[in-house]
């Protein structure tokens, strides 16, 4: 198995339809379906079963499994410690986010950052997920949580109070609930990401158990349009409640864990001049646009 093969083989076998792979490999379905049949020629055995759920792997192309996996890592270590010797200000850095610190910092960072190195250019990528930076599928991330990856480079950019926020309209017509009411007789904003965990719903570490939820939402960004348009009550860190507009409830009083940034890339990839100076620029703009 040559590299190319054994990423189209990888790809398959992760995604279970031509059509994945080839999303993930930037290639057409007919490229995909052509070389894993050209493979399972050359080695004599098939690699995948056609089922009703997609493209599954035989015996035989679990065993391959497990060498592609050991050609793929050493390929990305090459790589890796190849581009971290690169010392060029040019070429693309793959970035991911959430949304609401996409808009709120990276993008006037990008655009600062294009003007001073415009050799540089940012994929930037919003999601949720975990993208995986020692698969290369991003060179930073800058996340909300700490990753448990012992091989990854990780830095604390900041961290933001988390209180709780209303519209004018919602208050007007509801009012403000009052403490230790498990929100009884109000509707709630909530991240979908807190319900999937099992645990029931709390705002500012109270309960929430005699609210309503009217919203579960599955990005920060949402979570503050829904409450600025008046759908409910919901936490979030204090600037982005700042920034919409809203009204905030019981002042006095933050959530006990407050909303971390991190930012995250392989360590490798530290010494690149361009993921460097992207990263560089990135945590200057995280920590100097919110007191």
């Amino acid at each position: 198995m040559n590299w190319d093969d054994t990423r189209i083989f990888l790809a398959l076998s992760r995604e279970a339809s031509l059509r994945g792979a080839a999303r993930a490999l930037g290639v057409d379905q007919a490229t995909v379906g052509r070389r894993i049949a050209a493979m399972e020629r050359d080695l004599g055995a098939r690699l995948f079963l056609r089922a009703s759920d997609g493209y599954l792997l035989t015996p035989a192309g679990e065993s391959a499994l497990a060498a592609a996996r050991r050609m793929e890592s050493a390929a990305l270590e090459l790589q890796a410690k190849v581009d971290g010797q690169d010392e060029a200000l040019s070429g693309t850095v793959r970035v991911t986010c959430t949304d609401s610190i996409a808009i709120d910092f990276l993008i006037p960072a990008l655009a600062a950052l294009h003007e001073a190195q415009p050799g540089i250019r940012v994929d930037l990528e919003v999601s949720t997920q975990m993208l995986n930076l020692t698969r290369r599928q991003a060179d930073i991330a800058i996340r909300n949580m700490k990753p448990e990856n012992p091989d990854l480079f990780v830095r604390r950019i900041t961290r933001w109070p988390v209180a709780l926020f209303a519209s004018e309209g919602y208050l007007a017509a509801r009012g403000e609930p009052a403490p230790n009411t498990e929100f009884a007789g109000h509707d709630l904003v909530a991240y979908k990401g807190y319900l999937e965990g099992g645990k029931g719903l709390t705002l500012l570490d109270e309960p929430a158990r005699q609210g309503r939820i009217a919203a579960a939402l599955n990005s920060s960004l949402l979570v503050r349009r829904a409450v600025a348009a008046g759908l409910g009550i919901g936490e979030m860190p204090v600037y982005m409640g700042e920034k919409e507009g809203l009204v905030r409830i019981w002042p006095g009083r933050t959530r006990k864990a407050d909303y971390e940034v991190w930012l995250v890339t392989h360590p490798d990839l530290r010494g690149t001049a361009r993921v460097r100076t992207v990263a560089e620029s990135l945590m200057a703009a995280i920590q100097g646009s919110v007191d």
